[in-house]
């Protein structure tokens, strides 16, 4: 036996990503959780997929509710942080539709190109609680975000009737990745589509070639 820090022995040498054991016990549940199921996974199993006691993770999980809020609180972390970012920058940095394709293309990157997929989590019933409140304020923070975007959209060609909800479908479209995925229809261009879809369903059909390019400009000085 080999051992892996104080209070962490472990039964094998470490096999799963991640620089600490902590992130191999993420990596570990992220898998049984989307394989197996929440419910029919034990922390005892989790250890056991990443080689370590059960009270070996107990010292860096106190319960697997607690590694389940750190799992949902990741699949979203990273869309809010660039959405906030592009609904601070100045108001001339791209157009409307840019900045709404800018978040929808990175968001729908993080959920497809997440190791596991996580977002079908998202509608355990145990995730409704409060005990997830953190999780669920940031998701909806999220959407309201695309909302707000939505809301400041202007057809060249005058059609449609831009207002929060334009970002709302926006918002169900990127999460509607997680099913294809899930059915494994996934493809490396489905964030790109998503992000299309969402501006021309909104009436910006004409704006969307200058949209693309300001969305990846966009992506590359604030991602």
């Amino acid at each position: 036996m080999t051992s892996a820090g104080p209070g962490r022995p472990r039964h094998q040498q470490p096999s799963r990503p991640g620089a600490t054991a902590r992130d191999e016990i993420l990596d570990a549940a992220a898998e049984l959780f989307t394989t197996q199921g929440f419910a029919s996974t034990s922390t005892r199993s989790i250890a056991d997929a990443v080689g370590i006691r059960q009270s070996s993770l107990y010292h860096h999980f106190k319960t697997k509710d607690d590694i389940l809020e750190d799992l949902l609180e990741g699949t979203v972390s990273g869309g809010l942080k660039f959405a906030r970012a592009v609904a601070a920058s100045a108001r001339g940095d791209g157009t409307a539709g840019s900045r709404l394709h800018a978040v929808a293309l990175y968001d729908g990157t993080q959920l497809c190109g997440a190791r596991w997929n996580l977002g079908i989590l998202y509608h355990l019933p145990e995730v409704r609680s409060a005990r997830f409140g953190r999780f669920l304020a940031d998701r909806q923070e999220l959407r309201s975000l695309y909302g707000k975007l939505g809301a400041g959209l202007s057809p060249a060609s005058g059609a449609g009737n831009p207002d929060a909800s334009c970002g709302d479908f926006t918002f169900r479209l990127v999460e509607s990745l997680i099913n294809l995925r899930a059915d494994g229809l996934a493809t490396p261009e489905s964030p790109l589509q998503a992000a299309d879809a969402g501006l021309i369903l909104c009436g910006l059909v004409d704006e969307l070639p200058a949209a693309r390019a300001e969305s990846g400009a966009l992506i590359e000085r604030l991602g």
